[in-house]
Formats: structure tokens, sequence, C-alpha cells
């Protein structure tokens, strides 16, 4: 019998913490393109849907007058750390409860691929203004590294479903929605210096890596073989390449 596909909502619910240790941040260059051509940031309101824990909301409320970071996982809107002119709501991608034409820019890092893709569509065309703008941002492994296409090879070993194909599916969707006026894509080189739990913590992160069981611990003893094979100083370092998908509202 097929194995029942766990809500995307609460595929996240055990794996707060380890997202917190484990997931990678965004480079400068990358969150520059997203508010490029706006004028000041701060006149600007941001929504960030799937926010996480944070990592990209704070970025974002960094920069931006107001953000508010969608999402509907309590746990780990509970691991998210407070920042100033940042809003949390409990709220899903696809019915954000954001009024019409409220929002400047409308984000999603890392989540683009959990969403009903036509709803969230849907919902990023209703909050945002006229001449706003939408934007995904993955950061990829770059295989070229032999560390990262070491774990890439891992990752594909363990994985229990389908969600890197999901996500290259989503980009599709996005890419190609015709209600964009424009869409432009970007790539920036971004890097993560790991130490040991940092690194289990990162295979920790990942919904479709086991969790536990036998092949938890295979994929534990396997990690902690690439650690000692690559570590220099006690850290590995994961290259990857940041994209970002820029798309302009009518």
């Amino acid at each position: 019998m097929a194995k029942a596909m766990i809500d995307p909502t609460q595929r996240f619910s055990e794996r707060a913490a380890d997202y917190v240790l484990g997931r990678p941040s965004y480079p400068p260059e990358a969150i520059d393109a997203l508010f490029e051509g706006f004028g000041d940031p701060q006149s600007l309101r941001v929504a960030d849907l799937g926010a996480g824990t944070g990592i990209s909301s704070r970025l974002l409320a960094a920069r931006a007058g107001s953000t508010v970071a969608i999402e509907p996982n309590a746990a780990m809107r509970a691991s998210a750390e407070p920042f100033p002119r940042l809003e949390w709501r409990d709220a899903r991608a696809e019915a954000t409860g954001l009024p019409d034409a409220s929002c400047d820019l409308v984000t999603a890092f890392q989540a683009f691929h959990w969403f009903d893709a036509s709803a969230a569509l849907a919902e990023i065309e209703r909050i945002l203004r006229p001449g706003g703008r939408a934007a995904l941002l993955y950061n990829e492994r770059d295989e070229r590294d032999p560390f990262t296409a070491a774990y890439g090879d891992l990752v594909r070993a363990y994985a229990t479903d389908e969600s890197e194909a999901r996500r290259a599916d989503g980009r599709i969707a996005f890419l190609t929605h015709s209600g964009w006026k424009k869409v432009r894509f970007a790539p920036y080189p971004n890097a993560q210096r790991l130490d040991r739990a940092a690194l289990f913590a990162r295979a920790g992160s990942t919904s479709y890596l086991p969790h536990e069981g036998e092949p938890a611990r295979r994929l534990d003893d396997e990690l902690g073989s690439l650690f000692e094979r690559f570590a220099s100083d006690g850290y590995v370092t994961m290259t990857m390449q940041c994209s970002v998908m820029l798309a302009e509202t009518r």
C-alpha cells in the first residue's frame, strides 16, 4: 500500500530545532535583487510565504518597512526569534488573510513546492499591488564541489519521496504563470560552513530524509563517515547556488 503523503504544513513539526541549527542563510546579493528598482525599501510592505523559522523573513525585515511572515506550522513559528518590523501570521500561502493589493513584494524561500501552485499564485496576485514583485529563492547544491556532490549522493540514496522533483515542478509553475508581465532569473554563489552537529542538523531538517528507525541510523553512520572524510579544522563547506526567480505584476 502506498504511503500517505504528509500534509505539507506538518512536515517540519519534528524538525524545527534542526532547521534552526542546520539551514543556510542567503547571500546579500540575492536579497539586493529582491529590492532592486523599488526605491527606499523602508516604504515597502513585504509578505514572506512559508516562512519557516524566519531565516528569510529576518533578512527581509532588516531592510523593508514592514514584513509579515506567513507560516502555518506552529512548531516552526515557535522556533522563530523576535525581530523588529516582523509580524508573524498563522496562515497558508494559499490563504494569507492579507488585504487585496497590500504588498509590494511577496517572497517564498525554499518553500513554493509545498504550496498548491495554482492557488498560491492566485493569492500572490491578489495581495500584490499593481507593479509589485513576486520572488522565489532556492539554495541548491553545487555538486561540482566534491563534498557537496558526496552529500547529494547520500540525499538521493536515502530520499523517501520525490521532493526534489516536486521543487523543479514548482519552479516551472511559477516561471510560466500567465499573470506575470516579466520574469527574470539570477543565480548567486552561496556557501555554508558546517561543524559536525550542524551537518547532522542540515540532514535532520530535510523532510524527505528518514528521521527514525534503521534507515535513519544508517544515514547517520554515513554522514559521520562523510564528515570525517572531508572535514578540515572541524568543518566542512557546502557549496550552493542561490537561484532567484523574479516576476513583475501587470
